[in-house]
């Protein structure tokens, strides 16, 4: 089923022994527009600043109580490797973490292949900030939070801005950005497919799309409270 990012927000993350955080943010791979981890605000319950979690950790969603069950425990999740959330997160964090908590390598094998290269970060050469070299690799993974509010940009202008994204909840992909274009056409919502963008320029906060601003206005109107009609799933798959 998609569901709205926005609205799986404030989600509780429950582990068998009791509530580890809810959902503050998501992070997404900018390469395949997959969401690779849920941010959980961890206060008040294990006092730690926040935590990432990878829709792997979790167990079948109790959608009516707003609850991601997860099959790791509060001290599991407490004693975690410790992510700094208000910056870039490096591909040799993201291999701790995954080691820590068994979760495979998702990305294509290079110098960090396996668990036991994590423990060799030490003895690598620092740069000028005596930080790994490694610490600068890129995840490639963006914000959600952060990316709502880029403009998008048709071949004729700009059209409009990112308000949400559509995740289809069985393979945490990101099925559609949520485009709001009430400062540019008629106020409606419109739907654009990852598929459909060309570009995203990450300094200038803007995406791209191949499309006329026409086509983009005359799109399927998106209703929030319905489901995705079936003229935009055919779009998307064309």
């Amino acid at each position: 089923m998609l569901r709205s990012a926005d609205k799986l927000k404030e989600y509780t993350v429950q582990a068998p022994d009791g509530p580890v955080g809810t959902v503050k943010d998501f992070y997404f791979d900018d390469e395949n527009w997959i969401i690779r981890y849920l941010v959980v605000d961890t206060d008040p319950w294990l006092s730690r600043q926040d935590v990432l979690l990878s829709p792997e950790a979790l167990t079948q969603p109790d959608w009516a109580r707003r609850l991601f069950p997860v099959k790791l425990s509060q001290a599991q999740v407490k004693q975690s490797p410790a992510v700094d959330t208000t910056r870039p997160i490096s591909r040799r964090q993201e291999a701790e973490m995954r080691a820590y908590y068994h979760w495979p390598i998702y990305w294509t094998p290079g110098r960090l292949l396996a668990a036991q290269q994590t423990r060799k970060m030490a003895a690598q050469p620092k740069n000028q900030e005596g930080r790994p070299e490694d610490d600068q690799t890129d995840s490639h993974l963006r914000s959600a939070t952060e990316v709502t509010g880029y403009h998008l940009w048709a071949r004729d202008g700009v059209v409009g801005h990112v308000e949400d994204f559509i995740i289809d909840d069985q393979r945490w992909e990101i099925d559609y950005l949520v485009i709001g274009t009430r400062n540019w056409l008629p106020g409606k919502k419109v739907l654009i497919s990852p598929s459909w963008i060309e570009e995203v320029s990450w300094p200038g906060q803007q995406v791209h799309v191949d499309l006329a601003r026409e086509t983009i206005k005359n799109s399927p109107e998106y209703d929030p409270s319905t489901p995705i009609n079936e003229g935009y799933q055919e779009r998307k798959n064309n």
